[in-house]
């Protein structure tokens, strides 16, 4: 088992607190333009499916290189973004993404 995934979890942690905590730490934030405040909160979002898609659909082939995986991966990665997008709810789509392999997985198609 490898702690990588760990440590990136971490140190992405730490890369988009600043701008998640701007609005606890700076008074009159509410004052920034709106194109302001909407890139501030997609930051996290947007690294958190970043790295999700990456990590989901790019995998070492025989040779160590990297490679396009299609298949379940690919579909559970839309589905919570389709489920995010609806719903406006990350945790609803990683859930939904979540059950989705876990089912898949259990009747053989994983």
């Amino acid at each position: 088992m490898s702690l990588d995934l760990v440590v990136l979890a971490l140190l992405m942690g730490a890369v988009t607190y600043p701008s998640r905590a701007l609005p606890l730490l700076v008074p009159g934030i509410e004052r920034l333009p709106d194109a302001v405040l909407t890139y501030l909160r997609l930051v996290g979002p947007a690294s958190l499916a970043a790295l999700a898609a990456v990590n989901a659909v790019v995998v070492d082939d025989v040779n160590g290189r990297p490679a396009l995986q299609l298949g379940l991966p690919i579909v559970a990665v839309a589905l919570c973004l389709g489920f995010v997008t609806w719903r406006r709810n990350l945790l609803l789509g990683i859930a939904a993404a979540v059950i989705f392999v876990a089912l898949a997985r259990a009747v053989g198609l994983g």
